[in-house]
């Protein structure tokens, strides 16, 4: 019962953002939470099942490697269909979701964490794309 008030919440809480701010698809919003759930276990995992907080660079590689795992080569049509093409639209989301207080921040955490990591939707393409094809592509994530 509890998760499903939980989903809930976060279903209003989505509803609220998309009143201010349209720019992204709801589903883009889900994701970003499955992400990171996904980005929180993998942390926990290499730090002897000990939870801590997720920087703005960890949680878009989480995000990365969530869409890479669960959509394939789809991954980089999808995020772009949901407008999420960029490092820094994720952390729109994710403040987005801050000020709903569906998630949590720490004083230091700022947009700014957010400002082009890395090239998303090309993190997105290049593990698809032939290895000769990947020669001259800069700023991309392994």
């Amino acid at each position: 019962m509890v998760t499903c008030m939980q989903a809930m919440q976060f279903e209003k809480s989505v509803v609220s953002i998309l009143k201010r701010d349209n720019r992204f698809d709801p589903h883009a919003y889900f994701f970003l939470k499955e992400a990171l759930d996904f980005t929180l276990k993998r942390i926990s995992e290499s730090n002897g099942g000990q939870a801590r907080h997720v920087s703005g660079p960890e949680l878009l590689e989480g995000c990365r490697d969530y869409a890479l795992e669960q959509f394939g080569p789809m991954a980089s049509t999808l995020m772009t269909e949901w407008s999420v093409r960029k490092c820094q639209d994720v952390g729109d989301m994710v403040f987005h979701l801050i000020e709903e207080q569906v998630f949590g921040k720490q004083d230091s955490d700022k947009k700014e964490d957010f400002s082009e990591v890395f090239d998303f939707v090309d993190s997105l393409i290049v593990p698809f794309l032939p290895k000769g094809r990947r020669i001259g592509l800069k700023n991309i994530a392994p």
